[in-house]
């Protein structure tokens, strides 16, 4: 878990971003582990950036979280669904990178009744799903990914063959900012929103053999 932490902060969000992707997110219910695989994420890099809650350093009572400590859990609502999100910029500077997509490995029948009985690929395959599906409520707003009932388990990671990198989605009229790169996702992995079912690699998602 060392390691993990570090990694946060002494990395750049693009880089975190890419290294989330293959992480096991874990989070401890009432009804048991609910888990699986980070495949698609998206970096926002604060300030700078047109596309971030934080642009230009707004600071408001909802965005407190990002500008705490690497690590630090940051949701917020968007069309009635919880988003997740990770900090990843030292405290004060506010940078962070969105949870898009999850393969889910643990808890499937549970997952499935939280989602409303919704089973296979639509169980997780997008930012407000993947919160539905984990169990994951706003109580969680500004604790820590490191140490929380969500929580990264490094020690269970897989590593993507190939990392794409896309625009991220649902970005209109930001400038630059709507058409960079920093959409991060496991090539071939079945969970990724919005991709051809021809790009779906069937025989290992998108891991490397092995794992």
């Amino acid at each position: 878990m060392n390691e993990l932490i570090n990694y946060f902060r002494n990395h750049k969000t693009e880089e975190i971003a890419q290294y989330l992707l293959g992480m096991y997110l874990e989070h401890e219910t009432e009804e048991g582990l609910l888990a699986g695989y980070i495949v698609d994420a998206e970096a926002y890099l604060g300030p700078e950036d047109e596309a971030a809650h934080s642009f230009g350093m707004r600071d408001t009572p909802r965005l407190k979280a990002m500008y705490d400590i690497p690590g630090t859990i940051y949701l917020y609502t968007m069309h009635t669904h919880l988003i997740l999100n990770m900090v990843t910029g030292e405290k004060g500077h506010p940078q962070g990178v969105m949870i898009r997509g999850l393969q889910p490995v643990k808890g499937l029948e549970e997952m499935s009744r939280r989602r409303g009985g919704k089973a296979g690929l639509d169980l997780s395959n997008g930012p407000g799903k993947l919160v539905a599906a984990l169990g994951i409520e706003r109580d969680l707003y500004g604790q820590s990914i490191f140490n929380s009932s969500l929580h990264l388990v490094p020690e269970k990671r897989k590593h993507p063959k190939k990392i794409l990198a896309l625009p991220r989605i649902g970005i209109p009229n930001k400038g630059i900012w709507t058409e960079k790169p920093l959409r991060y996702a496991v090539a071939g992995n079945p969970y990724i929103s919005l991709q051809r079912k021809s790009e779906i690699d069937k025989h290992s998602f998108g891991w490397k053999e092995g794992q």
